[in-house]
């Protein structure tokens, strides 16, 4: 693809970089090497991109999340550490019983963990997919609070955010909600998510895999600090995503703080150098 030309600093706040190859891998998306997703992030004019590891269910992340971070170094990639959880997702009285009886293993995150990547200068953030790693013990959440760092949390059909509201929103540190709430291109769901914005101010969406106008235009227009770019690579080539942002009928204020202002201010690793 040909390199996009525009003036604006971009930040992607949901990009995958996995650093082996697998079995579990062949429904997850194809694998890219660093090298390459560096030059697609180039190509689109994404400065700086938040990585984590692809989700693997029922296994530990800690291989993983280290080989993020190794492969981010000398690379305009940050890395956030991917976490799990003993807790299955949904509504309803037996996923309630189920929840409660959950013991965390040696595979999930302990509190421990949480501690020890918020203090490794590698890592500056989380990344969660309920759906596929569970969610955490009140333990590790209480952790995630004490640590006050940022939350990616990827929602599918099996973790929507009305079902994730009273785990996640009501905690303080902030939290990135991907695709705007849906994994499924549903209207209706993604509108719901922009309408959440109104009830949580720690609540933030991302604009990967979101091909709507109306929609983007809509959240942006209502709640311009809350919006940030994602483009989900390398499922979706970044040129792709930043060009549905950069169609967009908004102001140029507007478009720089989806871009880059929002996502900096979440952060810190990723604002501009003052200097």
């Amino acid at each position: 693809m040909l390199e996009l030309e525009h003036g604006f600093r971009i930040v992607d706040v949901t990009a995958r970089l996995t650093p082996e190859d697998g079995p579990w891998q062949r429904d997850r998306g194809r694998p890219i090497s660093p090298e390459r997703l560096e030059r697609e992030m180039h190509q689109a004019g994404i400065v700086r991109a938040i990585v984590s590891p692809i989700p693997r269910p029922d296994a530990s992340y800690v291989q993983a999340n280290n080989g993020v971070a190794r492969l981010s170094v000398d690379r305009p990639f940050v890395a956030f550490a991917r976490i799990n959880g003993p807790r299955p997702p949904g509504q309803g009285a037996t996923n309630r019983l189920r929840s409660a009886f959950a013991t965390r293993r040696e595979a999930h995150t302990s509190p421990a963990d949480v501690e020890q990547y918020a203090y490794d200068d590698r890592f500056h953030g989380f990344v969660i997919d309920p759906g596929v790693d569970g969610l955490p013990d009140d333990a590790v959440l209480d952790q995630l609070e004490a640590v006050d760092l940022p939350v990616c949390l990827t929602v599918s059909r099996a973790a929507p955010p009305e079902t994730l509201a009273e785990v996640f929103f009501e905690r303080s540190f902030p939290i990135v909600v991907s695709h705007f709430g849906d994994d499924r291109l549903d209207r209706a769901s993604m509108a719901r998510s922009i309408d959440l914005l109104e009830r949580y101010d720690n609540c933030h969406l991302d604009t990967s895999f979101i091909s709507y106008r109306e929609l983007l235009e809509r959240a942006l227009l209502e709640h311009p600090d809350r919006v940030c770019f994602g483009s989900a690579a390398p499922a979706v080539h970044p040129n792709v995503s930043v060009m549905e942002v950069l169609t967009l009928d908004v102001s140029e204020d507007l478009l720089r703080r989806a871009f880059s202002k929002n996502a900096s201010r979440l952060v810190e690793t990723v604002a501009p150098d003052p200097s």
